[in-house]
């Protein structure tokens, strides 16, 4: 059997929880230099790549800067910082439920993406506790949506990162939601909805196939109910992007604050913390696959609209 090349080690410390970008040079590449490829793979605009080199932005495994003429070597690794953009700050603690030698459970708040992705990377859960709980190694195990506030595993050890991601893709960790939507007495619950999810890249909805095998199964319930609106508990048995927004929707009972189902309205703007997603991760439950140890965690977050539905409107509700 052959053995995958070992990675070496960043040469780059994080910069705010954010991880340097590592390049591998393939091995049937034909440029001459680093440079060369750089810019051709990068595509990065006029210049960037060159004033990167001639900062000493770019190092190789050794840490020692790449020249702007070094010979092109097949299967070498080179690692840089890109530029972090400005983001809007969360104004919002992400708090820590739990911790151990192999995992932390956070409670994040709305807003707050998980993991550094497109213009969200410092203002995520992940980069915020790898600097507030100096553990550069965390991993996120799963993900949540930006808008959806609760409950995120993240691990301590890389080398244990795929035994706990395995436990959410094989299903074996149980999910609890909570959601606030209207109240339907006419509602048939408790139910489960089983649907064919489909979510296309850089499409921001994601749709569902009449007639399709399922791909997707929600049980949804009512907790209680006041007057017009309803608390939901919902409980995924499969993890489709957006599956319980869809799920209710389809129902009819569209969760409140949700800016895509069942019309989109497009992403919410980064600096609008109004009228958060009324989708929380309330409980996490599963056997830890190192410690063999029966977890169960309870997020203390709140839905705004449930505990105070006129603050949480405002004076210029959109839904």
């Amino acid at each position: 059997m052959t053995r995958k090349p070992r990675i070496p080690p960043s040469p780059l410390p994080q910069r705010r929880g954010v991880d340097p970008v590592r390049v591998k040079l393939p091995a049937d590449g034909a440029w001459e230099t680093v440079r060369d490829h750089l810019v051709a793979r990068l595509k990065a605009g006029p210049g960037v790549i060159d004033g990167m080199l001639r900062d000493g932005r770019i190092v190789g495994a050794d840490g020692v800067p790449v020249t702007a003429d070094a010979p092109y070597v097949p299967g070498a690794f080179v690692w840089f910082h890109r530029d972090l953009p400005d983001e809007v700050p969360v104004p919002y603690a992400i708090d820590v439920v739990y911790r151990d030698e192999h995992i932390v459970v956070a409670d994040k708040p709305h807003f707050l993406a998980t993991t550094p992705r497109g213009s969200h990377v410092t203002e995520t859960a992940l980069a915020r506790l790898r600097t507030e709980l100096d553990l550069p190694t965390l991993g996120a195990a799963h993900r949540l949506d930006r808008l959806t506030a609760g409950l995120i595993l993240f691990t301590v050890r890389p080398a244990e990162r795929g035994a706990y991601q395995t436990l959410f893709g094989e299903r074996r960790v149980r999910k609890e939601y909570e959601a606030v939507a209207a109240y339907d007495p006419a509602a048939e619950l408790p139910r489960t909805v089983r649907s064919h999810i489909v979510k296309e890249r850089g499409v921001i909805a994601a749709y569902e196939v009449p007639g399709a095998e399922p791909n997707s199964e929600s049980e949804i319930q009512l907790a209680e109910h006041n007057g017009e609106l309803a608390r939901y508990r919902l409980t995924p048995h499969t993890g489709r992007t957006h599956q319980l927004r869809l799920h209710m929707s389809t129902l009819g009972l569209p969760i409140l604050g949700d800016p895509i189902y069942p019309v989109v309205r497009g992403p919410v703007p980064p600096d609008d913390f109004r009228r958060p997603l009324q989708l929380l991760s309330r409980v996490l439950e599963f056997t830890d696959p190192v410690t063999g140890a029966e977890h169960r965690f309870v997020s203390a977050r709140g839905l705004g609209a449930w505990t105070a539905y006129d603050t949480w409107q405002g004076p210029d509700a959109r839904q």
